[in-house]
């Protein structure tokens, strides 16, 4: 029997009504990232949010297999993508953004902070002039801005504490929280990553849990749970109230706080996080080719404890 956390699973979470999307996840099982297509029923537009470009970093090779498997699903639903959407500059994975754009012409954004980022990383990777957000993508969207895709709203939450700059979108009863929440039997996502803050991580996911009950949470990775051996993207406000190991109802802020803090300083980073973000931070584009007609990826030494 395969084993569901190595393999690509597909989910259909449909509308519940007016204002409601059709989400269908797509799980990407090198990286435990969830992608997502948020459509409106009505119209077919959608939008894609959080799309992997396939990275081998063990050989420093890209592929495309995740970022056809969501065209794939696009055409077979009869979608027409009118964003591209990334919730935050992502250290796990490298974002489809630019390759998105370029194959199928829809505009890309990202949140309005994530020059502040860039300019994090430009000192880390000692790349002054590399990273120009303003350049790569074609929105920036700032807390509480809305736009319309077909006859759906979406609309934007500053949702700092992972990084300073990640946002949620939220788009009537669905709401995509990246790495806030994880499923309720896992908790939270980490927060000590440069320019995160375990604090505003707190206030980020407090926020999202006031929002209505049946809201459906769309978390950005899931890697399995303590009696799981499947993956699991889904939850309402309600099921983390209730049930969310760290940040459930009754939850102390200052005891979340260390709880989060001490679990951050057991972890590694991400084995694609230097390659990532120097490709994330420049929109998903690769450095441009040198003399010799390849690209290089810097890599800084002694950074990071």
């Amino acid at each position: 029997m395969s084993d569901p956390l190595k393999s690509r699973v597909v989910r259909h979470s449909p509308a519940t009504g007016t204002g409601s999307p059709d989400v269908w996840g797509i799980y990407e099982p090198d990286t435990g990232s969830i992608q997502y297509i948020c459509a409106d029923p009505a119209t077919k537009k959608a939008a894609l949010i959080d799309v992997v470009w396939n990275f081998d970093h063990r050989n420093y090779r890209f592929s495309t297999e995740s970022m056809d498997q969501v065209l794939d699903l696009v055409r077979e639903n009869g979608l027409e993508v009118v964003w591209v959407l990334d919730t935050h500059p992502h250290a796990d994975h490298v974002m489809a953004s630019a390759q998105l754009k370029e194959r199928i012409g829809a505009p890309n954004a990202i949140g309005a902070l994530v020059p502040e980022i860039a300019g994090i990383w430009a000192d880390l990777y000692n790349l002054p002039d590399a990273f120009d957000p303003d350049r790569d993508f074609d929105r920036l969207f700032a807390e509480g801005e809305t736009f319309k895709f077909g006859e759906l709203d979406m609309k934007i939450m500053l949702s700092p504490g992972h990084t300073l700059g990640s946002i949620t979108y939220l788009c009537g009863d669905a709401a995509f929280v990246h790495d806030t929440l994880m499923q309720p039997d896992v908790g939270t996502s980490r927060s000590d990553f440069p320019g995160g803050k375990t604090s505003e991580l707190w206030d980020s996911i407090q926020d999202i849990l006031a929002l209505p009950g049946d809201t459906r949470l769309f978390v950005g990775h899931d890697y399995g749970g303590p009696d799981r051996d499947e993956p699991m993207w889904e939850a309402t406000v309600a099921e983390h109230k209730a049930h969310n190991k760290h940040v459930k109802d009754g939850t102390d802020r200052d005891e979340y706080i260390k709880l989060r803090q001490e679990r951050d300083a057991t972890l590694p980073l991400p084995n694609r996080i230097l390659a990532a973000l120097q490709v994330n931070l420049r929109g998903g584009r690769l450095p441009q080719a040198e003399d010799d007609g390849h690209r290089y990826l810097k890599l800084p030494v002694n950074r990071f404890d």
